[in-house]
């Protein structure tokens, strides 16, 4: 008999009701079909829970996501195992335009990219317990036999010129991005290296903390920020709709960080926006992130300095206006999947810009957040990451794809692209996740992979497409 150890990991601010309902389901399966099941019967959400774990030996580890978490917990209690580990993510649950509820393939997907940096090796199984190919999947895997790392053919296509490369790299240097707070706890894909980004793309970090950024906030005058209000609600009359407090500190935000840009010369931000905003503050800043990236500044949620980097060098090939998003949901039948974030997208990039609907944001019910479907067209999924092969001198690797976003309601509460894969959905989504890359992705609706190539080319950074 196989003794499994299975760890189900959550958060607080996402359906638990359906979390704890799917984790009883994938126990009982697992004891159904015959293994011994060891670990935390509990969801463990917190760094208390994860202190209590201690788990026995066992033939397998999998690790369960019943909704999202970030990736300490998975690190904690699994780096150091013997792997590879067997990630496990749900379907979302709920009707079109409802919030995400589990976030649980993000959350899969972020764990793995932090595995994959302490050495640890995952393969991933997505969709509930009671669907036929994941109970053979989980027999299969208690027969010893775990799903391949398998992933979309490599190809490779046309190379832009060294030239316009070139010109890429000269738009690049010298540009500078604003970075705010530490990354979240959890969040590998938002560790940078200042110096190796200078060296590399010849941009320039200014990094403050979360006091700083408070700091300037609290210097807004009272009329800088209910000016800042009015012009948001002129531009989308829905916001009137939403808490005025909370949404005149969001406008507040958004002047401070506007100021801060024209002090400092930045061309981007890349901002801690969760947890002390909501708890500190009483606001979430999506809608200041995007209104800023209406006028021409690249904004990243989360801190994600890189992620940052990536969306520079996109505008620097040409994308024009792009966006930070998690594959969240995946219809294999299909062969889609969907992009979303949790409402910053500028507004631009609304698939109908002049109703590009500002709400509460989708799981901390504050304003303001965006809430409306992403535009539609030919789109680049593109990534620059840290590698961890020692091998590579540069220390960072690249990762492109390309799909068809197709005109779709907003299927979750924020900002969704419905995007049809050139490659096979379910292999790209599994070559994603066990190659460890990270759960944040920019989409571009200009297809720059031939810049995207001949510029890799010329820097020495491996690049995988799909």
């Amino acid at each position: 008999m196989k003794t499994v150890a299975l760890v189900a990991l959550a958060r607080p601010t996402f359906d638990l009701v359906c979390a704890q309902a799917n984790f009883d389901s994938a126990r009982s399966l697992l004891t159904e079909l015959g293994a011994t099941v060891v670990g935390p019967t509990d969801l463990v959400m917190t760094v208390d829970d994860v202190a209590a774990v201690t788990l026995p030996a066992a033939d397998l580890h999998i690790l369960f996501m019943a909704s999202f978490s970030d990736a300490s917990p998975a690190v904690e209690l699994l780096g150091k195992v013997k792997g590879p580990i067997l990630g496990w993510s749900m379907r979302e649950p709920g009707e079109v335009g409802e919030r995400l509820k589990l976030n649980s393939m993000c959350g899969v997907n972020l764990a793995a990219h932090a595995l994959m940096n302490v050495g640890q090796s995952i393969r991933h199984i997505h969709g509930n317990a009671d669907e036929p190919q994941v109970r053979a999947a989980i027999k299969d895997a208690l027969a010893g036999k775990l799903p391949e790392p398998s992933a979309p053919a490599n190809i490779t296509g046309e190379l832009g010129s060294e030239a316009d490369a070139q010109k890429a790299f000269d738009w690049m240097k010298g540009k500078k991005i604003g970075a705010v707070g530490e990354a979240p706890v959890g969040f590998t894909p938002c560790v940078y290296d200042a110096d190796q980004i200078r060296s590399l793309f010849g941009l320039d970090i200014r990094q403050i903390t979360i006091d700083d950024a408070f700091g300037k906030i609290s210097e807004v005058s009272e009329e800088a920020r209910d000016l800042a209000y009015a012009n948001a609600v002129a531009a989308q009359p829905s916001l009137a709709s939403v808490n005025v407090g909370e949404a005149k500190k969001v406008y507040g935000v958004e002047v401070a960080l506007d100021k801060w840009r024209e002090d400092e010369l930045l061309d981007a931000i890349a901002i801690r926006c969760w947890p002390e905003f909501p708890t500190d503050m009483g606001a979430c800043i999506c809608s200041s992130l995007g209104r800023l990236a209406d006028r021409g500044t690249v904004t990243t949620c989360e801190r994600d300095v890189l992620g940052a980097v990536t969306m520079m060098m996109c505008e620097a090939l040409g994308s024009d206006e792009n966006y930070l998003v998690d594959i969240v949901d995946l219809d294999a039948s299909q062969g889609l999947v969907r992009l979303w974030h949790c409402g910053s997208a500028a507004t631009k990039l609304a698939a109908d810009p002049k109703n590009a609907t500002q709400s509460i944001h989708c799981n901390r019910k504050l304003g303001v957040a965006g809430n409306f479907p992403l535009k539609t067209g030919p789109v680049t999924l593109f990534r620059i990451d840290r590698d961890v092969d020692p091998s590579n001198r540069t220390g960072l690797r690249m990762v492109v794809s390309r799909g068809e976003s197709i005109p779709a309601p907003n299927h979750f509460q924020g900002n969704t692209a419905t995007v049809i894969t050139q490659p096979d959905a379910a292999a790209l989504v599994n070559g994603i996740v066990t190659g460890g890359y990270p759960h944040h992705l920019v989409i571009s609706w200009i297809d720059v992979r031939p810049g995207i190539r001949q510029m890799a080319k010329m820097l020495g950074i491996p690049l995988t497409e799909w």
